[in-house]
């Protein structure tokens, strides 16, 4: 684990972005709100943001945080039969909260694909990334599109 206590405490906030790609009869029962399991993407939003706060005890040296804000959007696209996930992550800490903004969107993936996979086996998670974080030493990122 890195030391990060002699960094001082800083506003820190991180945006990442994911897709799940599914067929488009799988998107129109998405929104139909029929899924045999329930809402999927109230479902996956409380996933996403449970899966934020809890980052530490999921990926192996990374900081436990205390966040402020874990904000999650969906997006639905009828072109491209998919669900695009955003994640906005904020804190005042010594360390940055981008694996708690990708940790919220990958596991809000995951969780359309548990709800849906009885009737689309072949969904692909993809595009998971980084594309924004403020904060710290470094300052300002934003990921070119």
């Amino acid at each position: 684990m890195v030391d990060v206590g002699t960094k001082p405490v800083t506003a820190r906030q991180a945006m990442a972005r994911g897709r799940v790609f599914m067929r488009p009869e799988t998107l129109a029962l998405l929104e139909s709100g029929d899924p045999r399991k329930g809402n999927v993407l109230a479902t996956a939003h409380l996933a996403g943001v449970m899966a934020a706060k809890r980052t530490s005890e999921i990926i192996p040296l990374a900081h436990a945080l205390p966040l402020d804000s874990v904000r999650l959007a969906f997006t639905i696209d009828r072109e491209n039969p998919s669900v695009g996930i955003e994640s906005r992550v904020r804190t005042r800490a010594r360390t940055g909260v981008e694996m708690e903004a990708l940790t919220a969107v990958a596991a809000a993936a995951l969780t359309i694909y548990d709800m849906l996979k009885a009737v689309d086996r072949g969904m692909v998670l993809g595009e998971i990334a980084l594309w924004e974080k403020r904060g710290g030493r470094s300052g300002l990122y934003r990921r070119r599109a």
